[in-house]
This record gives structure tokens, sequence and C-alpha cells, in this order.
């Protein structure tokens, strides 16, 4: 097996070529002359309004994957399940209905939609986080429930959307394709505070891991570390859907493959995987691009990718299980 120190520089030589590779690609190719160019000031104004596109998008795709992994990690070691993702206490499923409701009252404009997805997820969250505060267990149980619910109400709000039927469906199925330095400002300082937080606290969920017990035993306070991770993952979450709809499974699809590489420490998991999501992000987001005429919306493609990984989780907790 490669180094630590190794293993690092592979992911961050792997994050640059995937972001460049992400500001190259599309039906017009633009390669390394042309981008220098545009940087010297000397290349054709259609050229600089091509890459400036392709680079917010890759930007905000960065940036969601960075939430996203983050909010994972967190998600995981507060659980103690190697299945949470960000969304099991129903951020994804409260932001779909905000994001609905405005589309179908006429407000659907990218900001009103943000608006809109951020404060009903947060909202959701703060329901949760109230009925299920008693335990993990029970704040498990009630985000389950919370997100079926809502899953329902966005249900149904489809089913009415006539007209916006088409706007709503390809909003909760997640993509960068109307980007805009706007969205890459809000999430990059969301992404900034949240990702802060957790990394903050990334040895206090270590000693979570343990058990409640060790982690009292150490001094840490876990009902208000349960406040402050909820509270982070929640708003990097929220920021994240609110951005882009909802894009599946890469809260688990990352952490997971950084703690089959670099073991189970979160001061290690967090970074890594924020640093996987450089390549990771892009590289999906060009798929989705490419794939097919138009393009394809990149929750797609994360959820075919996302569920054979859930099922090998699941199939490795098995055998491990069974092993003890």
């Amino acid at each position: 097996m490669p180094r630590p120190h190794t293993k690092f520089a592979i992911l961050i030589l792997a994050g640059v070529i995937s972001f460049l590779v992400g500001i190259s690609t599309g039906s017009s190719k633009i390669g390394l002359n042309e981008i220098l160019g545009v940087i010297s000031g000397v290349e054709k104004e259609y050229v600089a309004n091509i890459l400036d596109f392709r680079l917010r998008r890759t930007l905000l795709s960065i940036l969601v994957g960075v939430a996203l992994s983050s909010s994972g990690c967190a998600m995981q070691s507060l659980f103690r399940n190697p299945l949470a993702d960000p969304y099991i206490i129903g951020v994804s499923s409260g932001a779909s209905v905000g994001a609905a409701i405005a589309i179908l009252t006429g407000h659907g404009s990218s900001i009103n939609i943000m608006a809109a997805a951020f404060i009903s997820a947060i909202i959701t969250v703060f329901v949760v986080y109230n009925l299920g505060k008693d335990s993990t267990y029970s704040l498990l149980l009630a985000g389950v429930a919370m997100a079926t619910f809502l899953s329902g109400v966005t249900s149904l709000l489809i089913y009415i959307s006539g007209q916006s039927l088409h706007q709503v469906l390809f909003w909760i199925m997640g993509g960068f394709w109307n980007a805009n330095w706007f969205k890459v400002k809000i999430a990059f300082v969301g992404s900034l505070i949240g990702v802060a937080i957790i990394l903050y606290n990334s040895w206090r969920l270590n000693a979570l891991l343990l058990g409640e017990e060790h982690a009292l035993s150490v001094g840490i306070n876990i009902e208000r570390l349960k406040r402050e991770i909820i509270a982070a993952t929640a708003f990097l979450t929220a920021i994240a859907v609110s951005v882009s709809g909802v894009i599946g499974f890469v809260g688990l699809i990352i952490p997971h493959t950084m703690r089959l590489l670099f073991g189970e420490d979160n001061r290690v998991i967090v970074p890594t995987s924020i640093l996987f999501a450089f390549t990771f992000m892009p590289a999906v987001d060009t798929v989705a691009r490419i794939a097919v005429p138009g393009e394809l919306p990149v929750g797609v493609i994360t959820s075919l990718l996302g569920a054979p990984f859930f099922i090998y989780l699941l199939r490795r907790k098995r055998y491990e299980t069974k092993g003890q």
C-alpha cells in the first residue's frame, strides 16, 4: 500500500487533472493554449464566455461535493453508522418541498428557489431535532419519518404541478446547469463556515465513535456536540441542496472511499474527503455534460454509482458483524 503522503499527493494530482478536464471538456473543446489565452486577455470573447461558464460550474460542483462529503463524515460519526448520509434527517426532502412550492407559486427564479429550499431545509431539521433530541436513535427515527412525510408532500406537489412538472423534476434530480457566480460565492462561504466547525470537532467525533461513555470520560459535552454537528451539517447540506438540487450518495461514496484508504480518524478523513471532492464531482459533472445530447442530471449519475456502493457497504458491514 502507498504511504499516506503518497496518497495525499495522488489525491491532489487527481483533483488538478479532474478540474482541468472539467473546464476544457464539452461540446466546444478548449485546450491549454486557449485557457492561457483567456488569462492573458488575447483569446476571443466567445472562448472566454465558454470558459467562464465551465469554471463557475466546476467550482460549484466542487463546493457542493465538499459540503456533502464533510457532512457525510460528520453524520456517520454522530450516528456511529457507516450507512448514514447528510440527508438522513430530512434535509433534502425539506428542501425539495420548498423548491417545489416556489416553482408552483410562480416564484421560480434562481434566487427564490435557493431561498425557499434553504429555509425549508433548515425548518425541517429544526423540527426533526426537537422531535428526536432525547437520543440519537430517536433523532434517526424522527429524520426518517419526516423525510418520508415530506417526500409524500413533494410527490403531491409534482402531481399537481401541470406545466411546471419538468422544472420541478429537473431541480429535484440535481445538477449544475444553472451555475452562476452568486451561487459559487454562497456555496464557498457556507462551506467555509460549516467545514470549519466539523474540522474543529473532528477529534470529538473520534471520541464519540468509541461510545458516549468514552466521550464523557474525556470531558466532551455530548449534547452540545450533537447540536453543533447537526447545525453544521444541516447548514452545509441545505446550502448544497439549495444551489444544486438533490444530488444523492455523494456524502456516502466520498467518505467511505477515504476510509478504505486512510482509516477511521476524522482528523484525516474530513480533509481527504474534501480533497477527493475536487476529483469526484468535476468528473461526474463532466460525464453529465457529455454522456448524452443536452445533459443528464448529476443526481442521476451519482445515484447509479451510489446504489451499488451502498449495497457493497451493506455486505461489508454484514461480514464484519459475522466476524465479531
